[in-house]
């Protein structure tokens, strides 16, 4: 279909549903990465978690999740993506189901890794399925938009979700409600998604690399978790830390010396796709830290409740539905996705900068509410913008490797972020401490370093979108290989090689 055909309207509607389908599977991956965090208590006095093990409720997740992400992206492209897509929602929904019927710790984390496997394999192939399904350049917009929402308020929705089926069903609902949404989800997947047959094993799959990616990715994210809880200097973090470092050098060397490489070098021959998959690590690693970092600050400097703080953070989650739903289609079309992306990214940096001038005797609405406002506006503005740059350089062959790649990069730069903003703020509030700074003064202290620090990895992410994304010209060829002609603003967008 040509970008100027019209689809009849049963084309639309069955394309609408199954972009709901999609992304209600993704919406149940996303939310299952914070909605345990409100519960954990309650897991902890059922299970009898001892302190120093509760953290591996989360971990067991995050660890398969991050690890798998890459591979599931490259299987969808090798043996069909709807296939990878059905097979990872009844993965996910039968673990749920384990782990709402956990009788002790060791079935929990058991069930949570696995979990954490059928996340990472939903989640892989859901943006190449957007991108092949809607090829119409004001279509895919709105599909991206709709897209990025999920993936960028999932997380708040899962704060609220949590404490209100924790307080009022108990904390195996959290895992229950999954069941019956990954049932029909699976079903109508497996009747209203087209099938794509995959491009097939060829000259054979690089059984090696995939063992290779997956066993560096693992210790990295491991690496990532470990540092929050023991410090950049444990031997737990640099051991894993090392061992992430070789296995992926050897991947590497691998990649380019096999026949049919598993993340083929072409990858990063188009500006667009790298230099939106740096920005994207960048930006996710100064932001992500706000979510966890502002509610410490709600709670224990304000002495604001759990309701309140859940309430504290909403606003994000508004703005970046009406960005990233309604006016991120608009403006893409307009000026195009990077001049977008460079508003987006200074707006982002202007909230964090806001938040990092907090004083210890501050209000939400006077000093919290104001930064909310360019944090929403700019990341329901990046993540569309963001996630068509990153899919632009992709042949269709090619696209599941590509939503692979961005998933990966956004849990392992958000986990990243996490942890050395987490372990700034601390430091700097032992120091106030030791210095003889009231609690309040040193929590302050704290949290305002992170912020800037953010506002710092942001502002990279900025340099980088202005100075890599910037090549004005698509090639003939790139265009043929990639489908219908692209739009005046998409090929200003789209980099060469």
């Amino acid at each position: 279909m040509s970008a100027r055909t019209v689809p009849a309207p049963a084309v639309r509607t069955s394309r609408r549903l199954a972009l709901a389908i999609l992304c209600a599977g993704q919406l149940m991956v996303i939310l299952d990465g914070t909605i345990v965090n409100v519960a954990l208590p309650a897991v902890q006095e059922s299970l009898g978690f001892s302190s120093s093990a509760l953290g591996w409720v989360v971990n067991a997740y995050l660890i398969p999740f991050g690890g798998l992400l890459l591979l599931s992206g490259r299987f969808g492209d090798l043996f069909g993506r709807k296939r990878v897509f059905v097979t990872g929602l009844v993965v996910f929904t039968g673990a749920s189901l384990l782990c709402g019927l956990a009788q002790n710790a060791t079935a929990l984390l058991v069930a949570r890794f696995v979990q954490g496997v059928g996340g990472a394999v939903t989640s892989s192939v859901t943006l190449a399925m957007i991108v092949t399904m809607f090829t119409e350049p004001g279509e895919r917009a709105r599909a991206i938009g709709v897209y990025s929402f999920v993936q960028s308020a999932g997380g708040t929705l899962g704060l609220l979700l949590g404490g209100v089926l924790t307080r009022a069903a108990g904390w195996h609902w959290i895992f229950f409600v999954n069941v019956p949404i990954g049932v029909v989800a699976a079903v109508l997947a497996q009747r209203m998604l087209v099938a794509e047959r995959g491009t097939g094993q060829g000259k054979g799959t690089d059984a090696l690399g995939a063992v290779l990616i997956t066993f560096s990715l693992m210790p990295a994210v491991y690496a990532i978790v470990a540092a929050a809880d023991h410090g950049f200097g444990s031997t737990r973090t640099l051991g894993s830390g090392l061992a992430a470092l070789v296995l992926l050098a050897a991947f590497v060397v691998r990649q380019a010396r096999a026949e049919n490489p598993l993340l083929p070098p072409r990858m990063f021959r188009y500006r667009a796709v790298s230099g939106a998959l740096a920005t994207h690590a960048l930006m996710v690693s100064g932001i992500f830290g706000f979510q966890f970092l502002a509610v410490l600050y709600m709670q224990k400097v304000l002495g604001l409740d759990e309701v309140e703080t859940g309430a504290g953070v909403v606003p994000v989650s508004l703005l970046i539905g009406i960005m990233s739903l309604f006016l991120a289609p608009r403006l893409l079309g307009r000026f195009g996705a990077r001049a977008v992306l460079w508003a987006a990214l200074a707006l982002i940096g202007a909230g964090l900068g806001m938040l990092g001038r907090i004083p210890v005797d501050g209000t939400y609405l006077a000093d919290v509410f104001p930064a909310t406002v360019p944090l929403g506006i700019g990341f329901g503005l990046a993540m569309p913008a963001l996630a068509g740059l990153a899919m632009s350089g992709a042949t269709p062959q090619d696209s599941g490797l590509a939503s692979g790649m961005f998933n990966t990069v956004q849990q392992v730069g958000a986990s990243l972020g996490l942890a050395v903003l987490s372990a700034l703020a601390a430091s700097r509030t032992g120091t106030l401490l030791h210095d003889g700074a009231s609690r309040d003064e040193a929590l302050t202290g704290g949290y305002r370093l992170a912020f800037r620090v953010g506002a710092v990895f942001v502002l990279g992410a900025l340099v980088i979108a202005v100075t890599v994304l910037r090549t004005p010209r698509r090639t003939t060829r790139d265009a043929s290989a990639d489908g219908p002609a692209p739009s005046r603003a998409a090929e200003a967008d789209a980099g060469t090689p």
